[in-house]
């Protein structure tokens, strides 16, 4: 679908831009191994054509949501979708309007020097948090909260 957008866009002396929506891969994704390979392909593939494109004046860049609450949400067990919202520095589940800024940031003129970058709109996931979807296994399990700790 890029190639063939960045054709049309070549072909018509247009000014492109390609925002691809991948998965969070910085600290890699137990249970979805097979998720993770494929984003990870989209991220270097991104990469490589923002520099490839670039003389065709095609920017090329991804945004790397984190826990967003939509009704995607329902695909997990009710267990798993409760534990998400603290699955983030700011233990909070973000919406589908974070992630349609940051497009919105990266294909306006606000972005025009951007390409072959990753944002990543995700709460601090990728700094802290648990990256269990199918649930913490056994071996996994920390009890990092103080005794005293109320749950919100």
């Amino acid at each position: 679908m890029m190639q063939s957008t960045a054709r049309l866009w070549h072909d018509h002396n247009y000014a492109g831009n390609i925002v691809n929506i991948v998965l969070n891969v910085s600290r890699g994704n137990p249970q979805v191994a097979h998720s993770s390979a494929a984003r990870a392909g989209v991220i270097y593939l991104s990469k490589t054509v923002a520099v490839e494109w670039a003389p065709k004046n095609i920017r090329v860049n991804c945004i790397a949501p984190g826990p967003i609450e939509t009704e995607g949400i329902d695909i997990y067990r009710p267990e798993v979708a409760r534990r998400l919202k603290d699955a983030c520095a700011l233990r909070r589940m973000g919406h589908a309007s974070d992630i349609a800024e940051g497009i919105v940031y990266l294909a306006s003129s606000a972005g025009k020097f951007i390409t072959g970058e990753l944002l990543t709109i995700d709460g601090g996931q990728q700094l802290w948090g648990d990256n269990w979807p199918g649930g913490t296994p056994e071996y996994f399990q920390v009890d990092y909260l103080p005794e005293n700790y109320d749950e919100k």
